[in-house]
Order: C-alpha cells, then sequence, then structure tokens
C-alpha cells in the first residue's frame, strides 16, 4: 500500500530524525508490523529522468531494511551536482544526514524520492520460509517495486543507477530484461559515483534512523498492565541496542538480556539472522514437534532434491505440478 503525505517541516539539524516530521513513517507512534511503500509528491517539470537506488539497513540484525529511490529530470542533473548528496552516510551524523534530508525535500517540482520499507517480521518470514526467500531476493523485488510505481506515475525514466548487490553483471541483466527501455547502470559505490544515489541513500537512512529511534514494540500493546508482580516491559527490552549490527557489543548485549527463553525476542530482531539463531539455540527452551501418525509438518516443507529440487514434499504428496511438467 502506498502513502502519500504533506510536504516536510522545515529540517531541523540538531533534532533526530525521530523528534520531526519524517513523512515517511506513516504514524510514529504506531509499531511497524508490516512492509509498506511510500512516494512523495510527484514533480512537475516534464522528463526524461534520472533515478538513483540504494538501501539502508541491510546488515543489522535489528530494525528495517529500507530500500530507497531518488529522481530528478535529466535537464537537473547539473542543479544536482551542486546540493552535496555523496559519500559515505554511515559516517554522517544524524543531523547531517537531516540537513540532507531538507535538501532532498526542497525542490519537490525536480526532485522526488520513494522508500520501500521491508519489515524485520516480513524480512524473518521470507527467509524461514521453504522455499526461503533470501534477503537478495527481497532487496531486488523491492527495488523492481520502487521501479514499477514511480513508472506508474507517469515518470519517463531513461537512466537507472544501482548500488551493487552481489554480482553486478547478473543483476544489471536482469533489471534490464524487466524494463529494456531504461539504460541500468549497476555498481559498486554508487552512492559516491551518482548525486541521484546519494540522495536515494539519504531517503532510505532518514527513514530507517526515524524507525529505530522511535521504535515502538508491537509486543507491548498487548501486555498487561504493569504492577507490583508485573515487570516492565520498558527494562525488558531496553533501548540502548547500539547500531544494530551483529559486531556491534551494545547490540549483542541488548540481544542476549532481551531474550525471552519461551517466546524469543520481539520483531524488532530479524530472526533469521544467525545472531539470532545461535543465542535462541544456547538460551532459549527446547520445542519438541508432537506427530500424531502424519508425516511431520517440518519434514513435509522441507525442499525436495533432484528431479523435484526446489519443491516442497507437500506439493508431492499433494500431486501438484507445475505447468512445465505436464
Amino acid at each position: 500500500m502506498a502513502k502519500k503525505n504533506k510536504e516536510p517541516l522545515p529540517q531541523q539539524p540538531e533534532e533526530s530524525a525521530a523528534s520531526i516530521a519524517i513523512p515517511s513513517i506513516p504514524d510514529s507512534s504506531l509499531p511497524l508490523t508490516a512492509s509498506y511503500t511510500y512516494h512523495s509528491p510527484t514533480p512537475t517539470t516534464p522528463g526524461p529522468y534520472i533515478l538513483g537506488v540504494d538501501e539502508a539497513g541491510r546488515g543489522p540484525v535489528l530494525g528495517p531494511l529500507v530500500y530507497g529511490v531518488a529522481y530528478c529530470p535529466v535537464t537537473y542533473q547539473e542543479q544536482l551536482e551542486g546540493l552535496g548528496f555523496a559519500g559515505e552516510l554511515e559516517d554522517i551524523d544524524g543531523a547531517g544526514a537531516l540537513v540532507a534530508y531538507g535538501t532532498l525535500c526542497s525542490d519537490p517540482e525536480n526532485l522526488a524520492w520513494s522508500v520501500r520499507v521491508l519489515s524485520p517480521k516480513a524480512i524473518s518470514g521470507g527467509m524461514l520460509r521453504r522455499p526461503p526467500t533470501n534477503l537478495n531476493r527481497q532487496s531486488e523485488e523491492a527495488t523492481v517495486l520502487l521501479i514499477r510505481e514511480v513508472l506508474k506515475q507517469g515518470i519517463e525514466l531513461s537512466e537507472v543507477y544501482v548500488d551493487a548487490l552481489g554480482p553486478t553483471t547478473a543483476y544489471q541483466a536482469y533489471l534490464s530484461s524487466l524494463f529494456p527501455d531504461i539504460n541500468f547502470t549497476v555498481t559498486a559505490k554508487a552512492d559516491q559515483k551518482f548525486k541521484i544515489v546519494g540522495a536515494a541513500s539519504v531517503a532510505a537512512k532518514v527513514t530507517r534512523d526515524a524507525w529505530i529511534e522511535g521504535w515502538v514494540f508491537e509486543e507491548r500493546q498487548s501486555q498487561p498492565a504493569e504492577g507490583p508482580s508485573q515487570p516492565s516491559t520498558q527494562s525488558l527490552w531496553g533501548e540502548q541496542f547500539g547500531s544494530g549490527y551483529p559486531s556491534d557489543p551494545k547490540t549483542q548485549a541488548w540481544i542476549k538480556t532481551s531474550l525471552d527463553p519461551t517466546f524469543g525476542f520481539p520483531s524488532f530482531v530479524r530472526f533469521s539472522w544467525t545472531t539470532v539463531k545461535v543465542v535462541l539455540e544456547k538460551d532459549a527452551h527446547a520445542v519438541q514437534w508432537t506427530d500424531e501418525g502424519q508425516e511431520s509438518l517440518v519434514t513435509a516443507f522441507h525442499t525436495a532434491t533432484r528431479l523435484d529440487k526446489d519443491r516442497c514434499a507437500v506439493t508431492k504428496d499433494l500431486y501438484i505440478k507445475s505447468v512445465g511438467m505436464l
């Protein structure tokens, strides 16, 4: 579901992303329970347009993964060069990112942006399903969706620049096959080579930062009223979780102290990450699946081999075949 909001409030660099109105956050008082798409107002300058693609939050074990695109007319590239979108945003503090975000929103007739926010729950669900949808595939789907929705707004795209996702040649060929009228460039460090990709990086980073800094735990919505015998959910899931990267000591400490041995972690955590799997295996209660005479559900959905490769066992049991096998 795509959402359109009013123009953002004037940027205030001394504040954090969670403390000002970021239009790509639908309601900062509600938890993130599902993935969604946001589009800034459609620019009115005639095309063709160039578009850049970048992401924020691919590596962390906590929080959403956000894909961003930014686009402007080909004739606007000279002005774009003077706006300062370039470099590693990971090295820019929150105030610096908000300054860049203010610039991103400063010329809506020429410069627009969109984001696709993948919730931690959706990421884990995709990676843990059978057969799995790995993170590369989920990233590709987010990129393709954003490009398609920009085209649906009537924007004519001539050039698209994408920050590298695995093997660049294969990914570039894949995107070109889907959009044959667009010239694609997929390369490493694209945010440092192309200002429009740097702008997309700003959109993704500011959106993710706002979600992380103002995170509302979904599980707290259904907690019973706290009392003398009821532990505080605030103390159960503290807010000192660091950067969210598995190598961050603060993140590691938060993961260890936030585990419920029966229910695991809140939906803020990506359960499909090895870091989390190791903690669950070591410190959570073991689960025994009861088989009441039927084939184990776990086994039924394991991926088959040989001629049935990539088809789970349950499809074989139900005599389901693909059209290509008939």
